[in-house]
């Protein structure tokens, strides 16, 4: 049996992603809460393995040497879970540098992108209109692009559900937060309706809901620990 990944984590798109990973291959793992809005990812501890202080993170205690590793980027952590397991990870290197761009597309456009429409569709203090509208405007972009790829696939890297899927699933899964109908995607719609349909999926979408406060419960310093405009008092 093997020993148990820790997966340092808060219920976000982003950690959710390495959630479904392990889900749908049965790995065990013990969660590690990063309490986001208390400024846990400020410690030294958590640090050392993330030291660009964001979650996911993980550690595997049997590394590919036998010897613990820690990995940052949910995107990283995937391939390597991935590799490790040699499931949802394409063999053949013409289908693996097709799932490999899409893994890039995610992580470099659709998550960042996604992000500030939530941050300033939800979450701003102040309702800033250019701001709302550019991050809407570009969330249909990339929606677009994202249906416009499921019109000639079954998932993003091809025929086979994939760990591209399980990064991008997360964020679509808040599209009415970016200001989204599915029904506008048909194509998405069905890829998205498909692999939430997965048991795994629909269990790792739970994980760590519990930890949650509503935004609007969060004091001034809290949300500027959460924003990044300071860390918590004392550390």
């Amino acid at each position: 049996m093997p020993q148990p990944i820790n997966i340092y984590y808060w219920p976000t798109p982003n950690g959710k992603k390495v959630a479904i990973f392990l889900e749908e291959v049965g790995l065990p793992y013990d969660l590690v809460p990063v309490d986001i809005t208390a400024g846990d990812q400020f410690d030294e501890e958590f640090l050392r393995i993330s030291p660009n202080n964001k979650m996911p993170a993980i550690v595997d205690p049997e590394g590919p040497d036998g010897e613990p590793i820690s990995l940052f980027e949910s995107g990283a952590i995937l391939i390597y879970l991935a590799e490790k397991t040699s499931k949802f990870w394409p063999t053949s290197p013409r289908v693996r540098y097709v799932a490999l761009q899409w893994l890039m597309f995610q992580m470099a456009h659709v998550g960042p992108m996604l992000g500030q429409a939530h941050h300033f569709r939800g979450y701003a203090p102040e309702k800033i209109p250019y701001a709302i509208d550019r991050y809407t405007t570009e969330a249909a972009r990339l929606y677009g692009v994202m249906d416009a790829r499921l019109s000639e696939t079954g998932y993003f890297a091809g025929e086979e559900y994939s760990l591209v899927d399980m990064a991008i699933y997360p964020w679509v899964a808040s599209h009415e937060r970016q200001g989204q109908r599915m029904e506008d995607y048909p194509n998405l719609r069905r890829w998205y309706e498909g692999v939430g349909s997965r048991p795994a999926v629909r269990r790792a979408m739970q994980v760590g809901e519990e930890l949650k406060r509503p935004i609007e419960d969060l004091d001034e310093e809290t949300r500027d620990v959460l924003f990044g405009k300071r860390r918590r008092t004392g550390r």
